[in-house]
C-alpha cells in the first residue's frame, strides 16, 4: 500500500491510493465468484487426472461401442435414424456424461461442504451470503462441465462425427444439461444427513435415465408407456438437443428442449436457495 502525503497530496492529506485500488477491485468482484474460485483452487490439485479421464472415457466408449459394436449395427441395419451408430451414440454419451458430472458434483461435495468439511460455513464466515455460496458452487460445476464437453467435442471431431457448425452450440447445450441436474440435486443433497439417499438416487433415477432416455437407441423402440416416461426425463431433452446440434438437424423442437432444461435449472436453483438457507442459516 502506497501513501502519498504533504505537497504531493491535495490539502496535505494522506491518500492510500494502492490500497483503495485493491479494495475497489475486491468490491467489484461478485461475491459468488469468490466462492467459485475456491472450487477452482481445489481443482488445481486434481486437474491432470480429471483431464486424462475426460479424454479417455469418450475415446474408449466410442471405440468399443461406437466403432466396434457400431460396425455390426451399421452392417445389418444401415445405421440408426439415417446415420452411423457411432455418430448417433456420441452426442448421447456427451449428454449422459454431463448428467453424471452434474449429479456427482452436487451430491457428496454439497453434503461434505455442509456436514464434513464445513466449507460452506467457512465461506459464510467471510462476507458471503447463502446465495453466493450456492451460485458459486453451481458456477464452478458449469465451468467444469464446459471443460469436459470441450474435450468430448474434440474427440468427436477426431472420430469424424461432427457434421455441422451447430456442434459448437453443443458446448452450452451440454453445460445446460449438466446444470439441469446439478441444481435440483444440490437442493436435495442439502437436506440429507446421510449419503444412503445418493445410492438410491443413482439406482432408481440416474442409471435408468442413462439407459432408457435415447442415449443408446431411439426411444421409439421402447413400449409406449415407457416412451411417455422417457420423454419426460431431462436427459432425453439433453440427448436430443446435443444430437440435433452435432448432426446439423436443428429445428424448432430444439428450442423446446432447451426451454425444458432452462426451466429445470430455474426450479432447481429456487429449491436450492430454500434448502441451503434452511440448512446453513441458524
Amino acid at each position: 500500500m502506497t501513501a502519498v502525503s504533504g505537497a504531493g497530496a491535495p490539502g496535505g492529506t494522506t491518500l492510500f491510493r494502492h490500497g483503495e485500488d485493491v479494495t475497489a477491485r475486491r468490491m467489484a468482484t461478485p461475491m459468488w465468484l469468490r466462492a467459485a474460485r475456491y472450487w477452482g483452487y481445489q481443482y488445481k490439485r486434481t486437474w491432470r487426472s480429471s483431464v486424462v479421464t475426460s479424454f479417455l472415457i469418450p475415446v474408449l466408449y466410442l471405440a468399443a461401442m461406437g466403432v466396434a459394436l457400431g460396425s455390426l449395427i451399421d452392417k445389418h441395419s444401415h445405421g440408426v435414424d439415417g446415420v452411423t451408430y457411432v455418430a448417433y451414440l456420441a452426442p448421447g454419451l456427451l449428454a449422459g456424461t454431463c448428467m453424471q458430472i452434474g449429479t456427482n458434483d452436487a451430491t457428496y461435495p454439497v453434503m461434505g461442504a455442509i456436514k464434513w468439511m464445513r466449507t460452506y460455513l467457512a465461506q459464510l464466515a467471510a462476507p458471503l451470503g447463502v446465495y453466493d455460496v450456492l451460485l458459486g458452487h453451481l458456477a464452478w460445476i458449469a465451468a467444469r462441465l464446459a471443460i469436459v464437453v470441450s474435450i468430448y467435442l474434440a474427440v468427436m471431431a477426431a472420430f469424424g462425427i461432427v457434421y455441422s457448425p451447430w456442434a459448437l452450440v453443443a458446448l452450452p447445450a451440454g453445460v445446460l444439461t449438466g446444470v439441469a441436474f446439478a441444481a435440483p440435486v444440490a437442493a436435495f443433497a442439502a437436506t440429507q444427513d446421510k449419503d444412503s439417499a445418493f445410492s438410491t438416487l443413482y439406482r432408481f433415477a440416474i442409471i435408468p435415465m442413462f439407459l432408457f432416455s435415447g442415449t443408446f437407441f431411439p426411444v421409439s423402440q421402447l413400449p409406449e408407456w415407457l416412451q411417455v416416461v422417457a420423454y419426460a426425463t431431462p436427459l432425453y431433452h439433453g440427448v436430443t438437443l446435443c444430437r440435433d446440434l452435432t448432426l446439423g438437424q436443428v429445428g424448432w423442437a430444439d428450442v423446446g428442449h432447451a426451454a425444458y432444461l432452462c426451466a429445470l435449472v430455474a426450479v432447481g436453483y429456487a429449491a436450492a436457495r430454500r434448502t441451503f438457507a434452511r440448512r446453513l442459516v441458524v
